[in-house]
């Protein structure tokens, strides 16, 4: 029986500047997802359905209900908790 035993990250203090790059993350994750899905053939429908490759998900970032972005930024997030917690530091480099 599958036990998931996710890393404790909830410590990790996520400065609004991960918050912004959270959110980029999630969006690009997205459109990576969105170009594999239409390269395999699936297009856009209402409902989700394997057989027909539809998906009402493939759709830009910003049309995504918060609901549906939540998932990728809750994947993100935890992303970012467990290198953190790994003891990696995230820092923006200045231009």
């Amino acid at each position: 029986m599958y036990d998931p035993h996710p890393i404790e990250g909830d410590t990790f203090f996520i400065s609004p500047e991960l918050t912004v790059l959270t959110e980029d993350i999630s969006e690009s994750i997205h459109d990576v997802w969105g170009r594999k899905r239409l390269d395999q053939g699936w297009v856009w429908g209402s409902e989700r359905n394997d057989s027909l490759h539809t998906n009402p998900r493939l759709v830009p970032y910003s049309e995504l209900s918060e609901l549906e972005k939540d998932d990728d930024r809750c994947l993100v997030l935890e992303t970012i908790r467990l290198i953190l917690s790994n003891g990696y530091t995230i820092e923006k480099r200045g231009f």
